[in-house]
């Protein structure tokens, strides 16, 4: 779907993109500042988690989205990034919060990542983004990202035994306690796909 986005569309992507950003070069900086090793070591150890790579597909995607040409905005992946990021914070607060807390530049990346940055997409998702064209064969678009993410988590952590989410841990849960795990949230990125078409239809009209 070719278009321009209105100036305040492109506005706020700009600011969802820098907040996104600064959101992630903070974690950096707090997790680095904590362990005495090089910096790269510490970029890879964050790349392990889906919340840190789905924003980094933000900053991109975003400020690709802020340019004022006329431009192609594929509509089932701004609706499936946006389900990514605000089930990512919703996840995160629900079951992963109480597992460690944050301090000083810690607390502020903590929640522009997993507080912030999932409500101003869900903001601008509602009010900006191109929904008219979303139909229900674009469900496996939603699915595509967290699955992809799975598959290279569980590889990543079969090599090194580091593995980013407790209810994915086969370190310490059998593996189908884990594929059932996996197997539950793809369900629920798939109800929320179902929603976020519902919502974007109704709110097209």
């Amino acid at each position: 779907m070719y278009l321009v986005l209105p100036r305040s569309a492109r506005r706020m992507a700009l600011a969802i993109a820098f907040l996104a950003l600064a959101s992630l070069c903070a974690q950096f900086i707090h997790l680095h500042g904590r362990a005495d090793v090089p910096m790269v070591v510490t970029a890879w150890d964050m790349a392990r988690y889906f919340t840190i790579l789905t924003n980094l597909l933000v900053v991109l995607t975003f400020a690709l989205i802020a340019r004022p040409v006329r431009a192609e905005l594929a509509a089932p992946w701004l609706a499936a990034l946006s389900l990514s990021v605000m089930m990512s914070g919703l996840i995160y607060h629900l079951a992963l919060a109480h597992l460690v807390s944050f301090t000083g530049l810690g607390w502020w990346a903590d929640h522009g990542l997993h507080s912030l940055t999932p409500v101003a997409i869900a903001l601008w998702w509602v009010f900006h983004a191109p929904k008219q064209r979303l139909d229900y064969g674009d469900l496996p678009i939603f699915l595509l990202w967290p699955s992809v993410y799975g598959a290279y988590a569980l590889a990543r952590g079969a090599v090194d035994g580091v593995y980013p989410y407790p209810f994915i841990d086969l370190a310490r849960e059998p593996p189908i306690v884990v594929a059932t795990h996996l197997t539950g949230l793809l369900v629920l990125f798939l109800l929320g796909g179902v929603v976020m078409i519902m919502i974007g239809r109704f709110a097209d009209r």
